[in-house]
């Protein structure tokens, strides 16, 4: 009955989406459940009680049912908007239409910090790509994007380099990074798990393997950060908040003590908790982007040609170490051009705002004023809103990096374009990730070419067209919006000319 009298369309869910344990097996039981009835595929049980339905269903709910409508379940109502003036209007009203939860993060990233991610992505990209050009074909893509992101969120967030080693050169290796990363990994994998049974339960000695192996990763996990933070806050209380490092951590710790207000102070666990998101939004997110980006590069050579063309007109002859934060990285509009058309496809984190304790009106397209009721979910339904026709043209469905250029990068109409939020709260690592981004693309197009691996007998076209198909039916959310088995996408590296 309260979702009926906000005034617009709903559908009725009978299992709430964001229950843990039905999120352990909800795209596992719709499918088998449209399998066993077919005649329920087109059900509102089928379309939307899953993880990750939006990337499914694109704009085809907006279409049908317009710029809003309520997902009912039996624990919240979630309004899914795709109206871009009713969007920002959410956004600026920060107040009336908080965030769930709420981090000190933002003056952890500046520009002093940028120039650490700009160089240290160009020398773990250039060990990248010399490791995926020695091999006559790369099914690691994945994997060893994921340590690329991890060692530049090591260095940027912890001041810890690491040198880029590949999937195959990774096995001999032992050392606090491994166990980071792979514990990190495990944490990241298994969030909806830990979720779901809690940490307590998880540390019980009578559990699989599997399961104690979580729980392992977990502990590993927390000494690391602990010692990291104990050495951060050992040397500014040694050094004072002057101390010169330019690390995540540094800059948060150093920005904690000079709180002058003890009650404002983050307490250690706030700390942590702002260190996961770190890890969290810095790791995978990233990862996932360029992995989904690199896919369709190998079916795009005429795009990677186009920003070849203007990574040699930035750089030239200039090898890599010669390359400036300040002077380059802003040049590179093609480069991000590709990051902003992935991220507009496969954007990777759903955003949430909500009513708190108080009902607020809000004002949709056509002038119509609606009330949204206390303690209501509201949504940005992302992938509506960035493959509406209406606000990206007949061709919102493909995947075309030049339409973010015309003489500059574009500015699209605000609201259409949601990647990283909106408005003052918006995401405080967007920089981070676009430099890291594009220092990588810029370091593997400038001399190599990537193509997807051909299996027997099969040909140019007809990889490009199975990678194509891979993308579109074996990407899913998991935590996060990801390719499910991306070592099927098998990609072969080569020098440019040959």
């Amino acid at each position: 009955m309260i979702a009926r009298k906000i005034g617009i369309p709903i559908r009725v869910l009978f299992i709430a989406s964001n229950n843990p344990f039905w999120m352990l097996v909800d795209s596992s039981v719709v499918n088998l459940v449209c399998k066993l009835l077919p005649c329920l595929r087109n059900s509102s049980f089928a379309r939307y009680n899953w993880r990750g339905w939006e990337v499914q269903d694109k704009c085809r709910s907006a279409l049908e049912m317009g710029t809003a409508w309520v997902l009912v379940t039996s624990n919240y109502n979630a309004i899914q908007l795709c109206d871009p003036d009713a969007l920002m209007e959410v956004f600026r009203r920060k107040n009336d239409f908080p965030r769930p939860l709420h981090f000190y993060t933002a003056s952890c990233f500046n520009e002093p910090n940028n120039d650490i991610v700009w160089s240290d992505s160009l020398a773990q990209a250039d060990g990248m790509i010399r490791y995926w050009a020695s091999k006559s074909s790369i099914a690691s893509t994945a994997d060893d994007a994921r340590t690329l992101s991890l060692h530049i969120l090591s260095r940027a967030g912890f001041g810890r380099s690491f040198k880029f080693q590949g999937h195959l050169e990774k096995a001999a290796t032992a050392s606090v990074v491994m166990n980071y990363k792979e514990s990190l990994q495990i944490v990241l994998d298994n969030s909806i798990l830990i979720m779901a049974l809690g940490t307590k339960f998880l540390a019980k000695s009578w559990l699989p393997a599997s399961l104690r192996r979580v729980h392992q990763a977990i502990v590993a996990y927390q000494e690391y950060m602990t010692r990291i933070y104990e050495e951060e806050k050992g040397s500014v209380a040694h050094n004072g908040t002057k101390t010169t490092s330019r690390t995540l951590m540094s800059t948060l710790v150093r920005a904690s003590a000079e709180e002058e207000d003890q009650s404002t102070r983050l307490t250690e666990r706030e700390l942590y908790g702002n260190m996961f998101i770190f890890n969290f939004a810095g790791h995978d997110t990233t990862t996932n982007s360029l992995v989904f980006a690199l896919m369709h590069l190998a079916i795009n050579p005429e795009v990677q040609e186009w920003i070849s063309e203007e990574i040699c007109s930035v750089f030239g002859d200039r090898p890599v170490s010669d390359w400036d934060y300040h002077s380059d990285f802003h040049r590179l509009k093609r480069c991000a051009a590709i990051l902003m058309e992935t991220v507009r496809l496969w954007t990777p984190v759903p955003m949430a705002k909500w009513t708190e304790s108080r009902g607020q009106q809000l004002t949709l397209s056509g002038a119509k004023t609606i009330t949204i009721p206390p303690k209501t979910t509201v949504l940005v339904a992302y992938s509506a809103v960035h493959t509406h026709p209406e606000f990206w043209g007949p061709d919102s469905l493909e995947w075309r990096p030049s339409r973010w250029i015309l003489e500059e990068l574009i500015t699209p109409r605000r609201g259409t374009f949601v990647g990283w939020s909106e408005g003052e709260r918006n995401c405080p690592g967007k920089r981070f990730s676009q430099v890291e981004f594009v220092a990588t693309m810029a370091t593997l197009f400038r001399d190599h070419r990537v193509d997807p691996t051909k299996r027997p007998g099969e040909s140019a076209d007809e990889s490009r067209r199975r990678i194509h198909c891979q993308l579109e039916t074996d990407s899913a959310q998991i935590l996060l919006l990801q390719m499910l088995h991306p070592e099927r996408a098998a990609l072969s590296w080569r020098k440019k000319g040959e």
